[in-house]
């Protein structure tokens, strides 16, 4: 066997951002195996925290799973003053003022393609080369990223049945592969006296404590394991449970993938080699994770779609503007449509930061096609509420369901939310979970509870109008508004 090349640097710190684990992370290795000595760090950028709620449900998930990074860090090194440097600042600011204070030569991350994270790495880069020290990121977040999937003229995919299908052909046994970190964990050094404190609680940093452990969230990357341990054991089932809400039929690892708790290569290489064995299940899930880096993709080649239509012709649709748009989107936001799976679901992203995938086609449909409002709109209030928020995934899901999108679904398709809940919530277990003041209702009742007998709301204890609303809309005359209102788009089309 040959000998392991020398070190490229006698020191280097590895920035930690959406990846806060300490096994199979790309940086963490590349950093071990260039560096005589590793220093790791975090930074709770301000220039984020700044624009969120003072009860995000998100900075306590991160604040909980830096715990768990700073132990591992420390164990691995076997120093008592290992661990992770936890910083409270700007983060173009504290990441070059760290590397000087440490006197490392080269500073180690993974990709962020997100264009605010793209525009912040690009400043730290040009801080970190005036001071002389390098600035080194990798591919981490995704397996296949940026130009890997190409069609055979060279141009990204827009549509994702090729997309998946090139993938499929290129990823490997290498791409799939494990990061041995362990191995090289000896190179993490101590952290100096000044940077020894403990990572801080949520109130330093001016936020409040959340219901996050009253959630069943397992935090961290052991709480991503054991999420991840109790889904293979119903994997196979999963293309059958996925689009139920009151089942117990998808992964729950959205957050945990967001941030990086656990490896994007552990769950492809186990869904792949599942579905080479003939697992319908995990052959649906490795779709879902290959749509995951198809809509990364797509912001990395196109990033008007922040705040643009993909197909710049949906941009000219006159959405509905107003009070009356703003009190129909309020009522939207707080569950007050009239329409039971809309309103539980949008109680269950209230109450909890998290919303099943196919309520969240459901009610972006409703939102965009039978209010007609802006889907914008909706995109920003997810960003706001979901626990698993991230840009390419959140906007890829939203131009879908408005059909503005890369491979959408065509604009005259429009979920009817009545038989939406009566296929996916047949039995109204999910309806009667987060609208209690419906569920003495009859299950047939319960999809429409305007079109039940007078006797069968006296019954249940339902007024609507009072304890529970009357539809803001009537779903026809809203879907033939919708058709008009896209008639722009035809139009466009035709010349």
């Amino acid at each position: 066997m040959a000998p392991s090349p020398e070190p490229s640097y006698p020191s280097g710190l590895v920035w930690f951002r959406r990846d806060l684990r300490a096994h199979d992370q790309a940086a963490l290795y590349r950093a071990l195996t260039q560096c005589k000595k590793v220093f790791c760090a975090f930074v709770f950028d301000r220039e984020i925290l700044d624009t969120l709620p003072r009860a995000d449900r998100r900075v306590e998930f991160i604040r909980e799973a830096l715990v768990e990074l700073d132990e591992s860090l420390r164990t691995l090194s076997g120093k008592a003053q290992g661990g992770l440097i936890v910083l409270h600042s700007v983060a173009t600011d504290a990441i070059p003022a760290l590397a000087s204070t440490l006197g490392v030569q080269a500073v180690f991350a993974n990709h962020d393609d997100e264009p605010q994270a793209l525009a912040r790495d690009s400043l730290v880069r040009t801080r970190l080369a005036t001071a002389g020290r390098a600035f080194h990121t990798f591919k981490d977040h995704t397996i296949l990223e940026r130009s890997e999937v190409l069609t055979q003229t060279g141009n990204p995919y827009s549509v994702f049945t090729p997309y998946k299908n090139a993938w499929l052909k290129k990823v490997d046994a290498f791409q799939l592969k494990s990061y041995p970190v362990e191995r090289h964990a000896h190179h993490l050094a101590a952290r100096p006296p000044e940077h020894c404190q403990t990572v801080p609680t949520l109130a330093p940093m001016g936020f409040e404590a959340t219901a996050l452990s009253q959630l069943r969230l397992p935090t961290g990357a052991s709480g991503a394991q054991q999420l991840f341990d109790d889904f293979l054991g119903r994997i196979e089932r999963y293309d059958d449970t996925r689009n139920f809400p009151a089942i117990k039929g998808p992964s729950y690892l959205s957050v945990h993938l967001r941030f990086g708790t656990i490896s994007p290569r552990l769950l492809a290489r186990t869904a792949h080699r599942l579905m080479l064995q003939g697992n319908p299940g995990a052959t649906t899930w490795l779709n879902e994770l290959i749509w995951r880096d198809f809509y990364f993709q797509i912001l990395h080649h196109h990033p008007h779609v922040v705040g643009h239509s993909f197909k710049p012709a949906y941009d000219a649709i006159q959405w509905e503007s107003g009070p009356e748009a703003d009190a129909l989107f309020g009522a939207w936001c707080e569950g007050r449509t009239g329409y039971p799976l809309v309103d539980a679901a949008m109680a269950q992203i209230n109450q909890t930061g998290y919303m099943h995938n196919r309520l969240r086609m459901v009610v972006a449909s409703f939102l965009v096609k039978d209010l007609g409002i802006d889907w914008r709109w909706g995109e920003a209030y997810f960003a706001t509420h979901l626990n698993d928020f991230d840009l390419a995934a959140n906007n890829g899901g939203w131009q879908w369901a408005s059909s503005s999108g890369c491979d959408a679904q065509p604009y005259f398709r429009i979920f009817n939310p009545v038989s939406q809940s009566e296929k996916f919530d047949a039995e109204g277990k999910f309806i009667r979970r987060y609208l209690p003041q419906l569920a003495q209702l009859p299950t047939k009742a319960l999809h429409a509870p305007w079109l039940a007998r007078p006797l069968e709301l006296q019954e249940a204890g339902v007024q609507l109008g009072a304890n529970y609303p009357l539809p803001v809309v009537e779903h026809n005359a809203a879907r033939q508004r919708t058709l008009e209102r896209y008639a722009v788009v035809k139009a466009a089309a035709a010349h």
